[in-house]
């Protein structure tokens, strides 16, 4: 061993400190340097340039429910049932999803209420495989839908997916009619399906059940559509026009009701609960 390697080895206890990587964070809108404690604080918006950041299950159900609620169990599917394998076996990249994820899958439901009004609130999470969607993602919004029905609540549904989980085959993509008629199911039941579109939705989440909301919400700059830009312009030979598929693009052409900051977005949830079950109760 060398003189070298002995010296690192003998310096081994001592405690890591913070550095410049654990205390600051690039802002991806505006490259600024930002104070990371006081970006969290801010709800993981930039006070630069107000770039809405991705965040977390678990920093959701925080920012919007009240204290209190209570996570809904994950449901039990099979892990691997094509038995898919491409660069990496599909059962060990659900592992390694799992080790680096508070949550089972994408999806994850919570009960409790919104500035006092009963909700089940559904959160897609980016952070696990992208947010795609496959069994467990819709066996989990499904049940999230029959537990709103029983509580006779609203559903809301926070969407962030890269689309349908491409590991599972025919199976990930059934999940987009069966999502439907679980939506169908809450209407027919009076109660109101409101989704929040963040960055980004796309692929078959947005063909599905994130565009069937009775009020669609979107958080500001949040990347919506179905197929990817490059993929349109190779298509339709044009260029795409400035913002295309960003949330304020949508609003400004009838796709969306609502765009929302983060920090307005629980008082704003609040608002529509209170009136779509008043107006659906009279």
């Amino acid at each position: 061993m060398s003189w070298l390697n002995k010296v690192r080895n003998s310096l081994s206890f001592i405690q890591k400190r913070d550095t410049t990587d654990t205390l600051w964070i690039k802002c991806p809108g505006c490259s600024e340097m930002l104070f990371i404690k006081d970006y969290h604080d801010n709800l993981s918006v930039c006070p630069r340039c107000q770039h809405h950041g991705r965040i977390g299950t678990d920093a959701r159900l925080a920012q919007l429910l009240d204290p209190g609620f209570a996570l809904m169990p994950a449901p039990v599917v099979r892990d691997d049932p094509l038995k898919f394998r491409d660069a990496k076996r599909y059962a060990d990249r659900i592992r390694q999803a799992r080790a680096t994820n508070p949550h089972n899958d994408a999806y994850t439901n919570a009960l409790g209420t919104i500035d006092g009004h009963p909700a089940m609130v559904g959160v897609q999470d980016f952070g696990f495989m992208g947010g795609s969607m496959g069994m467990a993602v819709g066996n989990a919004f499904i049940a999230g839908i029959e537990r709103a029905i029983n509580e006779r609540c609203a559903y809301i549904a926070v969407t962030a997916a890269g689309g349908a989980r491409m590991q599972e085959g025919i199976l990930s993509l059934m999940q987009m009619p069966r999502t439907t008629v679980a939506i169908s199911r809450l209407h027919a039941a009076g109660l109101p399906y409101i989704v929040v579109l963040t960055d980004p939705t796309t692929g078959g989440v947005t063909a599905s059940y994130a565009m069937l909301g009775d009020i669609q919400i979107a958080e500001p700059g949040a990347l919506i559509g179905f197929a990817g830009q490059r993929v349109i312009q190779d298509t339709i030979r044009e260029k795409l026009p400035a913002g295309f598929q960003r949330a304020e693009y949508l609003y400004d052409h009838g796709m969306i009701d609502k765009v929302v900051p983060r920090h307005e977005l629980k008082a704003t949830l609040a608002t529509l609960i209170d009136y779509l079950t008043g107006a659906r109760a009279a």
